[in-house]
């Protein structure tokens, strides 16, 4: 059925398809009743797929990744859909509009995406306006990025004041450095800036979980790093004493793409199948330099059961699809933790946290 309602919705522009799609869930899902009854039928409750990182407890290791929902509009309507998380943003301290349309495109070829969107959000004001009143109902995550009209050298404070003004609706917090789409964002990545800015919000963060939960930090990197570049990303957030890193974001390369048209859609950062093996790569790389010692978010290619746990045996501890979302429709999160359970049998897990970096250990 899905299959047909996306072939209507891919002669549309992507997004006003998304933002069609989006408010159709949302009207249906209007009533907390309404939204666990679809939890009921479209989730898959099984012990096996718990899973504790940082002390947070995930229903299931699938979650949603920032960029979906950059404004925190739908929140409990995606959580409806039966994800173990939901990651919003990425926001930043000032309201911005992002870059010209278009600016996002199909690779229907290579089952991907290609955006240049430029964190276009409300600012973290408004969002947490939006946050305050409302009640969440999924394990949350708030995605946070530089202003575009902030200079690099005060990169520093931009990221403060987001994290000031949305620590407390949040029960994780990624700092994305790694972003093609704002103009100088991935030279924070490099070791210096990035353990300036680090240090700096986590300080931030210990101070504002004083007499509450600490939420965890996390950093989002790209996959274009070079492998001695992400050395360096790892050994700075275990000297920071970082939570955990995202790995990871779009993928700026064009390399064996064959969808037409692609030169002529311009700069942006691809995601979805181009990027899956770059992806699993960086999981494990990380995985291996830190020897576990690091929570990682896979994300990158993630349509099925079996990108799933191909991330999960790579290192990370929780995965995220996106574009996926798009391919395969609202019912991917129940199709994939089905397959996972399957899997997971089939290859002697007796639950999902005994998958992490089991490629490792082989």
């Amino acid at each position: 059925m899905y299959r047909a309602l996306r072939g209507a919705m891919f002669r549309l522009e992507p997004e006003r398809a998304h933002h069609l799609a989006m408010g159709a869930l949302a009207a249906v899902t209007a009533s907390a009743a309404t939204r666990e009854l679809l939890r009921g039928a479209v989730g898959v409750n099984d012990p096996r797929l718990k899973q504790e990182v940082w002390g947070l407890g995930f229903e299931n290791p699938v979650g949603l990744a920032a960029g979906f929902d950059k404004d925190a509009r739908w929140v409990n309507a995606l959580g409806a859909l039966g994800f173990g998380h939901v990651e919003v943003g990425t926001v930043t301290a000032l309201a911005q509009a992002g870059n010209a349309r278009p600016r996002l495109f199909r690779l229907v070829d290579d089952r991907g995406l290609l955006n240049r969107m430029g964190f276009n959000n409300a600012g973290s004001e408004a969002v947490a306006r939006r946050l305050k009143g409302v009640k969440v109902e999924p394990v949350l995550g708030v995605n946070i990025g530089k202003s575009k009209v902030t200079p690099l050298e005060d990169a520093a404070e931009d990221y403060a004041t987001t994290l000031r003004r949305l620590h407390d609706f949040a029960d994780y917090i990624v700092v994305n450095v790694s972003s093609p789409n704002t103009p100088g964002l991935r030279s924070l990545q490099g070791r210096g800036p990035l353990e300036g800015l680090l240090r700096r919000l986590k300080a931030l963060n210990l101070e504002l979980s004083e007499g509450t939960r600490r939420r965890p930090l996390l950093v989002k990197v790209s996959p274009d790093l070079g492998d001695q570049a992400l050395d360096e990303v790892v050994e700075v957030v275990e000297a920071v004493g970082l939570d955990g890193i995202v790995a990871t974001n779009t993928t700026v390369s064009r390399q064996g793409l064959r969808s037409a048209g692609v030169e002529a859609m311009g700069a942006g950062g691809v995601s979805g199948r181009p990027v899956r093996s770059r992806s699993l790569e960086v999981i494990g790389r990380i995985y291996a330099r830190s020897q576990g010692r690091v929570p990682i978010v896979g994300v990158g290619g993630i349509f099925g059961a079996e990108d799933a746990l191909a991330a999960l045996e790579a290192g990370a501890s929780l995965v995220q699809v996106w574009t996926g979302f798009v391919y395969e429709g609202p019912l991917v999160v129940r199709r994939i933790n089905r397959g996972l359970l399957r899997l997971m049998e089939a290859r002697g897990y007796a639950e999902v946290g005994e998958a992490v970096g089991a490629a490792h250990r082989r």
